[in-house]
């Protein structure tokens, strides 16, 4: 089975009834009106504050909008991405009215899909098609298996590596739908009860959330945390081999935490997996010569991504080495172009926009004096808020909980923006108690293997000692790597 049809049966939202054909095509348009309703309402109650400024309100009203929608995904997630450019256009846009000055203002608006960060992730997108393509992805995690030898625990550590790996250049859904497919025959050596079933697949769906957050084009909350710092003024650029001096050491001892947890909670000290059905399945690539050029491809890219402070190339020009390369010489054709996941985006995009217009029109600063914790030092602040964000992310999306929340607390601690925003960025991809909290998540429960209780059990552990040890981590390092 590929990736392509795993991800078809994965329910990407707690709001199933929505997405039901029989009992969500009523229920929308009145959820939506509902939504508007309440943003509108939050607007009219706030219009006597005088320090709200009308274009400011205005964004008010687009937040709450946004946030709203994206909770309760009434509508798709990319598409309220693109509402809230339509609106900021729509609102905002007007020239001499309440934030536009010139007839050209509102291409402000919709210049964030030229965005470096996009384009990032775009040529990671492509990369990863490549890999699917040849099946570079499957034969590296099969031989990381193979070479690991067939006891539980060290095949368990075998699967969590080769995902945590893939997971720092490919969607950790992808990653993890096509890990899936490549245990499919251990798993049928497991019943239906066995704890190595349970162990592997809690595996895949930690390492595939702990690897993205090593990696800037990984995660989308870690671009949208990048695109945020570099806004600033000054700007705060972070580089592909700078968030991984962040993110990457925290991530790996809390999956090296896990790896052991699991050997405990679900031991099985005696099974040994046999490993000829992947051995048969692991045949040479059709055309030899396109694995190659996707082999050279992904090394001279992600080459160039780490040391792109040595060369000068920024980032975003060297993701468009990889479209050039696999559509000139036939490895990606058109229609693979067009499977990409451009969802994801338009949603980054939507946050990025929103982020913008929540920090030029001054909502941020009014939002931020109206909480009491400014008095908090940097690092409380970021312990508190990264808290939070993980607790939000069990019932959101983590890009969505990402867009809402990182244009708010950069303001939260001036002269410490990169440390908050950064420990924001990674308490979004925390959240893993619940089927709903991540695709990687609902992708392991409906193998019918797992309990909710087994998937709050691990979940607590990573949403516990992840914002911790990365809190920490970034406050001891931070400077070093950033200057």
């Amino acid at each position: 089975m590929g990736s392509k049809r795993l991800l078809d049966n994965v329910p990407s939202s707690p709001w199933y009834s929505f997405r039901n054909p029989e009992t969500g095509r009523a229920r929308r348009p009145i959820l939506f009106a509902i939504c508007v309703c309440a943003a509108l309402l939050v607007a009219v109650w706030l219009r006597p504050d005088q320090s709200l400024s009308p274009a400011a309100l205005r964004a008010l009203f687009i937040l709450v909008l946004a946030v709203l929608l994206w909770a309760t995904e009434v509508i798709p997630a990319f598409a309220v991405g693109l509402l809230v450019i339509a609106l900021n256009v729509a609102l905002l846009g007007r020239p001499q009215g309440v934030y536009a000055q010139d007839a050209n203002d509102w291409e402000q608006f919709v210049t964030v899909f030229g965005h470096p960060l996009i384009w990032l992730f775009f040529g990671g997108f492509v990369l990863a098609a490549g890999m699917e393509k040849c099946g570079l992805d499957r034969r590296l995690a099969m031989t990381l298996l193979q070479r690991l030898g067939g006891r539980y625990e060290n095949v368990l550590l075998g699967v969590m590596l080769a995902t945590f790996v893939l997971s720092l250049c490919m969607s950790g859904t992808a990653t993890a739908a096509m890990m899936l497919a490549v245990i499919a025959p251990l798993m049928r050596q497991c019943d239906q009860e066995s704890n190595a079933g349970k162990g592997l697949l809690l595996g895949i769906a930690v390492a595939s959330i702990l690897g993205g957050v090593g990696s800037l084009i990984a995660k989308p909350p870690n671009a949208i945390a990048a695109g945020a710092l570099s806004a600033l003024e000054p700007p705060q650029v972070i580089t592909v081999l700078q968030w991984m001096a962040l993110g990457l050491p925290p991530s790996l001892i809390v999956a090296a935490i896990v790896w052991k947890l699991l050997t405990r909670w679900f031991p099985e000290p005696d099974r040994v997996f046999r490993f000829e059905s992947i051995a048969a399945t692991q045949a040479a690539p059709a055309n030899r010569a396109q694995y190659v050029i996707v082999v050279v491809t992904l090394v001279s890219t992600i080459g160039l991504w780490l040391t792109s402070s040595w060369h000068g190339i920024p980032t975003s020009a060297v993701s468009l080495l990889p479209t050039v390369l696999l559509t000139s010489t036939g490895v990606l054709t058109a229609k693979d172009i067009r499977g990409l996941s451009y969802d994801v985006l338009f949603l980054m995009a939507g946050g990025l926009a929103l982020g913008n217009v929540v920090t030029s029109t001054g909502l941020s600063n009014w939002i931020i004096g109206q909480i009491p914790m400014g008095a908090l030092p940097p690092i409380m602040l970021a312990f508190v808020l990264s808290y939070a964000t993980t607790v939000l992310a069990n019932f959101m999306s983590a890009t969505a909980t990402a867009n809402i929340l990182v244009p708010l607390v950069i303001t939260m601690a001036a002269g410490s923006e990169a440390l908050v925003v950064i420990a924001v960025a990674i308490g979004a991809s925390c959240g893993m108690c619940l089927p709903v909290a991540s695709p990687s998540n609902a992708m392991v429960y409906t193998t019918g293997r797992l309990k909710i209780g087994d998937l709050i059990r691990v979940g607590l552990v990573v949403g516990l000692l992840c914002p911790l040890i990365s809190v920490t981590w970034l406050w001891l390092c931070l400077d070093r790597v950033m200057r």
